[in-house]
């Protein structure tokens, strides 16, 4: 199979191209590595160093012809996208709506849309969130990720284009950038290894869905069958304060940080926890990378990252 995965040279897309590449398939990558990294991909993956914006992806796609194309770049930073909510749109809503047209134009059979569980149900009133949940994104970052999984579905109404949205809860693991806003996992595991405070946002009661990038690339694979068409949501059901992650955080990096507390983040979220039973009953998929290998494998990864 021909495969296209934008922000492939990202945390989450350079897993899944390492993971098609695996599979024998024929992989090719649009990234402007605005956040990622050239090393993050494999030599036998074609690159392209492209916005998704760009009138030049076009030649992209005449050239590559996907029959799958993995939408995975994004304006991702929420406080970003509040401070200018007008860039977000820009790249998240034109970006993919470029793409979306360039796609029908060149025959790409299905699009997988890396959409955001959080972000998009906003505050849950229900718990897990299931896919039926209102949608009340509290950002505009939220919104443009609203607004994509509509133009995949209007896509999918009037050409015929094959649609899976990813709505992901809080995705963890190696190659995560621990800079800006990234997760929490990343950001205790590289300065706790380097020895430096880290300071919990709020209270630490704050509730998230942690599930393992690999588990993310698992996701990914189920939905390019044909077959399987609409919204998923992916993660754990299970919930987890930032307090857990802390502690355990410390306890793998023999840190002696002690809990400092600062300002919570305005417009932070307080419990977000995803019901994945229907991407489950529709492909079989489940997570299965635990919490605790999960956080162990990852600060492994920013232990050698270190040396």
């Amino acid at each position: 199979m021909d495969i296209l995965v934008t922000g492939g040279a990202g945390f989450i897309g350079s897993h899944v191209v390492d993971q098609c590449v695996q599979e024998g398939h024929r992989v090719s990558v649009i990234d402007d590595l605005s956040t990622g990294s050239r090393k993050n991909l494999p030599r036998e993956a074609a690159f392209y160093k492209l916005d998704v914006r760009s009138t030049r992806v076009k030649r992209v796609l005449e050239k590559e012809r996907p029959t799958v194309i993995v939408h995975m770049a994004a304006q991702m930073n929420v406080r970003k996208s509040t401070e200018d909510p007008a860039f977000d749109a820009d790249v998240n809503v034109l970006g993919t709506i470029n793409l979306l047209e360039l796609a029908v134009a060149h025959g790409t059979r299905k699009i997988i849309f890396a959409s955001s569980g959080g972000a998009v149900y906003g505050e849950q009133r229900v718990f897990p969130a299931s896919e039926s949940h209102p949608t009340q994104p509290m950002s505009p970052y939220g919104i443009s990720k609203l607004a994509g999984e509509y133009y995949l579905e209007y896509y999918h109404r009037v050409a015929g284009m094959g649609y899976a949205a990813l709505r992901l809860a809080n995705i963890y693991g190696p190659r995560q950038n621990p800079e800006g806003e990234a997760g929490v996992v990343a950001i205790f595991s590289q300065h706790m290894l380097k020895g430096e405070q880290v300071r919990i946002n709020g209270n630490g009661l704050q509730t998230r869905d942690f599930v393992h990038v690999f588990d993310v690339v698992g996701a990914v694979r189920a939905v390019m069958d044909p077959h399987v068409q609409g919204i998923f949501n992916v993660g754990t059901g299970v919930e987890t304060n930032v307090n857990t992650i802390f502690d355990q955080v410390k306890h793998l990096t023999n840190s002696p940080c002690p809990e400092i507390y600062g300002p919570a983040k305005k417009g932070e979220i307080r419990r977000s926890v995803l019901d994945a039973s229907k991407l489950h009953d529709e492909t079989g998929w489940t997570p299965t990378v635990s919490l605790a290998e999960g956080l162990a494998e990852t600060v492994k990864f920013f232990q050698q990252r270190k040396r």
